[in-house]
């Protein structure tokens, strides 16, 4: 359950930008919510249509508890209404039944608020509707507008809209959230290194091949230390049935780097930024195993691989020659 204080630590701009038109009494009739995918766009839309339909709100912040929020949480308040792609696009039929719903009274209020979500997927008749619906706002109506390219709409729907640009979330933020989300520390720590995309980590939280990738990792890492003669036999046989596809293999070798980078980490005492802090004992030996200097040497040589695999070279062979590469 999203509150401003936690949106605010996650967007502070866009944030306080909202909660100022609650305290200044001036909500506009259109905002375009701008920013790649798990940004918080959405939340922060349905956070916004609670402020605004909550009648025991204090300043800008939602009760959380009354009918008109419980029924936000649920999806179905009458008055707040969804627009997703249909298929592969938002057509003008969805525009034109929104239209209609929007003739009427408000079934509680005289206040309506939509949310259009993925809004770049507009066809071009879509979007000259909604321009239409735009250019005569009531007084009553507010509109979200949700997108991860907001170049790709029209200027004159642009234009009509306050525009609020959702940053890139820093990795803290995103791993602060993980936890929040249930994720143990050890892990949102690993998926915030990885990606800044809060709904990717969720995902690769939930993926039971992704938890799979961190176990072998390491385990290339204790065949490259204590059983280098087996390095070759354990990547064709453990890793590469894992990594069937490229982009997989691309993943694997990220976390495979942020291994090496703590094993940098250790020497340099940086201990606030080591990422396999659950296997603090492994990384001691490996750092028995690896200089700083060979350390350094074998994120050169893993970054080297994956530029091998965006080439199209064949990735038994990639992995078979930074195998040797990573034993020297």
């Amino acid at each position: 359950m999203q509150t401003w204080t936690t949106m605010q630590e996650i967007q502070p701009l866009a944030a306080q930008m909202l909660r100022n038109s609650f305290k200044k009494d001036r909500i506009s009739h259109a905002y375009l919510f701008q920013g790649s995918k798990g940004t918080g766009k959405k939340e922060m839309s349905l956070l916004f249509a609670k402020s605004i339909f909550c009648k025991q709100r204090e300043g800008p912040e939602p009760c959380q508890n009354c009918r008109d929020c419980h029924r936000i949480d649920s999806g179905n308040h009458p008055d707040l209404h969804w627009i997703e792609p249909d298929g592969q696009s938002i057509k003008k039929e969805q525009i034109l039944h929104l239209q209609k719903e929007f003739a009427y009274t408000g079934m509680e209020s005289n206040r309506k608020v939509y949310i259009i979500v993925d809004a770049d997927k507009m066809t071009v008749n879509a979007s000259n509707r909604l321009l239409k619906f735009l250019e005569e706002p009531s007084q009553q109506t507010t509109a979200m507008l949700l997108t991860e390219s907001g170049q790709t709409i029209l200027d004159t729907i642009r234009s009509r809209c306050q525009l609020l640009a959702f940053q890139p979330l820093n990795p803290h933020n995103v791993e602060k959230k993980l936890i929040q989300e249930g994720v143990s520390a050890s892990n949102a720590r690993l998926l915030a290194s990885l990606t800044n995309n809060l709904s990717e980590a969720l995902d690769m939280n939930n993926d039971e091949w992704f938890a799979q990738v961190r176990k072998l990792v390491i385990q290339l890492v204790e065949v490259l230390q204590n059983k280098p003669n087996e390095g070759l036999l354990f990547i064709n046989h453990q890793w590469m049935p894992h990594f069937k596809e490229r982009v997989q293999l691309q993943r694997g070798l990220d976390v495979l780097m942020l291994w090496f980078q703590d094993v940098i980490n250790l020497f340099l005492d940086r201990e606030e930024s080591i990422v396999f802090m659950t296997e603090k004992e492994k990384l001691n030996q490996a750092s028995m195993r690896w200089s700083r200097q060979s350390a350094a040497n074998c994120l050169s040589e893993i970054l080297e691989a994956k530029r091998k695999i965006n080439q199209n070279v064949h990735p038994n062979l990639v992995m078979e020659q930074l195998t040797l590469q990573l034993q020297r």
